[in-house]
């Protein structure tokens, strides 16, 4: 391919330490080498992007630097037979839009291994509407099903339900039977979250206990955690014997003050999901289910689509918590 010019969302740290961002032209040589040059059609917004974009050094290390930890596009160039020019693929996972340019620049040229073929009878557009959330939110619901959690076993509690990974979770629980409870801080947006699924509504002061007591009522058959924080902490020994955690996030703090009493009088255990560096086997065995039996009617209720003008000011309301569902960037391609 001739060396082209196309656009990024770029973030800058400037001369006083502060950061800016700005839709600038990049040149596809100034991409960083790997196997596969992906024409980029549609990209997710995600927390870490957001953090990326606000100069979080614990996200991206070196600046200038353009987020996106996934992509959904059509492969331009390549050097690996199992990913030919034409094929439409999905990009994340490892460091794409971390330390290395992401999805908000209209090309990335990354290492096939970070590359999935786009599952049949997902189309771009709503592969880039599930991205990390989505996989995460399917991710977390194999999980309470290998767990042998089914829906007459109770109520399924969500946290940070008005989130991208929230909202998708809500949604597939409900798809596959479970009744769920919607924890937010949100209350304006119950009518939201009983759209996609959810049979009640839980305000997020009810799920943050700070009286010390080391168990609680058990109110949850599983939990779906998006947040962390002492809300987690406060899931954990609101848990049935026998129930799962699962936890994503940490927007209500990295901090976890748990006893060993829900683990050790109740059985109830924790697991981590995680996107970033999830083994193709299972990635591959995700994507599959979210494609079939996981597959939601419901995407247009919960996205947001942008240009990549206007992505910049989303990310500011993202960081205040003022926005609900998915958010995808839609590109547009000059030469």
């Amino acid at each position: 391919m001739k060396s082209h010019s196309f656009n990024a969302l770029v973030v800058r740290e400037d001369a006083d330490g502060s950061f800016s961002r700005a839709v600038e032209l990049r040149s596809i040589d100034e991409l960083p080498p790997g196997e596969v040059l992906v024409k980029v059609a549609y990209a997710g917004l995600n927390y870490k992007d957001a953090l990326s974009a606000s100069g979080n050094k614990g996200v991206t290390r070196r600046y200038p630097h353009t987020p996106g930890v996934e992509a959904a596009g059509v492969v331009a160039e390549s050097e690996s037979a199992d990913f030919p020019p034409g094929m439409e693929v999905v990009a994340g996972g490892r460091d794409l839009g971390m330390n290395v340019p992401g999805g908000f620049g209209e090309y990335i040229r990354v290492p096939a291994s970070w590359l999935l073929p786009l599952p049949a009878g997902v189309s771009m557009r709503d592969a880039a509407i599930y991205g990390a959330a989505g996989f995460t939110a399917a991710y977390s619901l194999i999980k309470i099903e290998d767990h042998g959690v089914s829906p007459e076993d109770g109520t399924v509690l969500v946290t940070g339900a008005t989130g991208g990974v929230g909202s998708i979770a809500v949604a597939l629980l409900a798809r596959k039977g479970f009744t769920v409870a919607a924890a937010t801080g949100k209350e304006s947006e119950a009518p939201f979250l009983e759209k996609l699924g959810a049979s009640r509504i839980v305000l997020r002061d009810k799920l943050d206990d700070r009286s010390g007591r080391p168990l609680g009522l058990e109110r949850w058959a599983a939990v779906v955690d998006t947040v962390g924080g002492n809300i987690l902490a406060t899931a954990i020994k609101q848990t049935k014997y026998g129930g799962i955690v699962t936890c994503c996030g940490n927007v209500a703090g990295a901090e976890l003050a748990s006893s060993v009493y829900p683990f050790i009088l109740r059985a109830v255990t924790l697991t981590g999901i995680d996107s970033a560096r999830c083994p193709v086997r299972v990635r591959n065995a995700v994507w599959e289910r979210m494609a079939n039996d996981l597959a939601l009617d419901c995407l247009d209720e919960i996205v947001d689509e942008l240009s990549l003008e206007a992505l910049s000011d989303r990310i500011d309301l993202m960081l205040n918590g003022k926005i609900k569902g998915r958010t995808i960037v839609k590109h547009g391609h000059g030469e």
